[in-house]
């Protein structure tokens, strides 16, 4: 009880500095490192050690190493997919491919006079390639190269409309290649492809069609409210006019930003399975392609072209100051776990007598908060899996009926927290705070949380 105290009143804390516009990257580290110096020092019972790390001997130098662990750990992981897709972002931009692919991909779109469509209908091929790109961060950096500027130039707003329905592509971490799904898969002592067909498909057919609907008049109300009117972005008459240096690219420039993507579909499993090319590799390929086109379009300013190409690398610096760095922050923020208090409301829960039902509404209550305060709904999930068995091992549909709501809504609550990497990539690109953009996914992955129970009521078993 003392432990979950301390946990809440660090949280609410540092709850307030983050509303007051306190720097979040050093409020979250010091939240962080309360937690585990209270911990070390009134619960030393409770590992405060990063996964299987060997302690240093003193828990004083272990709470920093845990912070180096997670440097290490995210850098090489989620944190290098951010700013490799980041530092190609970037580069398209300078070279005029990203204006080249926005001129081309616009027109036929424009003749369907129908932005919010496009918009509603975008989250469900996003989630579509979920599946085959199971990083929410990696998708949404993809989606910003090519779909974010279609959006924006068809008339919807930035933050409104665009950047919120790409921040939602991945909230159900759908497929085998998911993370998620396959600690779903292991506990429930079943195959992922198994759990995927059986269980995935048939709940995200009911799920997708109602996010999707409800993005389409979300977006339009919270754009009537803010006052923005549906119109082509004025800056589409520069490209057409020819303005500027950069924008006057050969036509098969437009090809260049949707080049990682297609290499991603193309070899997995989907297609040439026998080759497999990540999501860092297929960007790296990118880049460097588009390299070689400069070099050979503008042959006689070398010089500049190389000089040119940094900018690739001061994309991948941007993502890690504004981006990466509070990833890490947040996840070291995540000590309530490691203090107990998720353990605690875990154990409240089941001594209060909830039935299966009750007590999955009330688990993933507790992940949706955890993923919400944490902005990880890897950690959030990872922390309530091991208590499928106990709990659901009486039901016909086993441990399974309760990691599918879990699963789902830990997905879904990552979009819900502006201290997500998703949210804060997509904020970054609409110029505006992440508070904004959870806002206006609110109303859509509410309305997906509601249907996700009704459907696990009705057909999971869980009654």
């Amino acid at each position: 009880m003392v432990a979950f105290l301390i946990a809440m009143a660090v949280t609410a804390f540092a709850g307030t500095l983050v509303i007051k516009k306190y720097q979040p990257q050093t409020v979250l580290l010091l939240a962080g490192l309360a937690l585990f110096v209270a911990t070390a020092l009134f619960f030393p019972a409770q590992s405060i050690l990063f996964k299987e790390t060997q302690t240093s001997g003193w828990a004083g130098f272990d709470i920093f190493e845990f912070i180096h662990q997670i440097m290490s750990y995210r850098l090489a992981g989620l944190g290098l997919i951010i700013m490799a897709a980041g530092g190609f972002a970037k580069y398209m931009d300078h070279i005029g491919a990203t204006q080249a692919m926005v001129n081309i991909g616009t027109r036929p779109l424009a003749r369907m006079r129908a932005p919010y469509l496009v918009l509603a209908l975008g989250y469900a091929v996003g989630q579509v390639l979920n599946i085959f790109i199971p990083s929410a961060a990696g998708l949404a950096m993809l989606l910003l190269v090519t779909l974010y500027p279609t959006l924006v130039r068809l008339g919807v707003s930035k933050a409104s409309s665009a950047a919120a329905m790409i921040g939602m592509t991945s909230v159900l971490d759908l497929g085998p290649a998911s993370g998620t799904a396959n600690l779903a898969a292991h506990t429930a002592n079943m195959d992922v492809a198994i759990y995927f067909a059986q269980y995935q498909i048939p709940a995200s057919l009911f799920i997708v069609p109602v996010i999707c609907v409800l993005t389409y008049f979300s977006a339009k109300y919270f754009d009537r409210r803010s006052g923005h009117v549906v119109d082509p972005d004025p800056t589409a008459h520069a490209v057409a006019d020819g303005e500027t240096e950069a924008q006057r690219v050969p036509g098969f420039y437009a090809l260049l930003p949707i080049l990682p993507l297609t290499l991603i579909l193309v070899f997995s499993k989907l297609l040439i399975h026998q080759i497999e090319i990540g999501v860092v590799t297929a960007m790296i390929i990118g880049a460097v392609l588009g390299l070689f086109c400069e070099m050979v379009r503008k042959r006689r300013e070398l010089q500049a072209v190389f000089k040119g190409f940094m900018t690739f690398f001061q994309g991948m610096g941007q993502m890690f100051s504004s981006i990466i760095s509070l990833i890490i922050c947040a996840e070291f923020f995540a000590g309530l776990t490691a203090i107990g208090a998720i353990d605690f409301m875990i154990g409240a829960a089941q001594g209060a007598g909830f039935g299966l039902f009750g007590m999955t509404l009330v688990t993933c209550l507790l992940v949706a908060v955890t993923a919400i305060l944490t902005g990880s709904g890897n950690a959030a999930f990872f922390s309530f899996a091991g208590l499928a068995p106990n709990v659901a091992a009486a039901t016909a549909a086993g441990p399974v009926a309760l990691l599918l709501p879990l699963q789902f809504t830990a997905g879904i609550a990552r979009s819900l927290s502006p201290v997500s990497g998703v949210i804060i990539a997509v904020s970054e690109a609409a110029g505006c705070s992440p508070i904004d953009i959870v806002k206006r996914t609110a109303i859509p992955l509410i309305g997906g949380l509601v249907v996700l129970f009704v459907y696990t009521a009705l057909f999971v078993g869980v009654n």
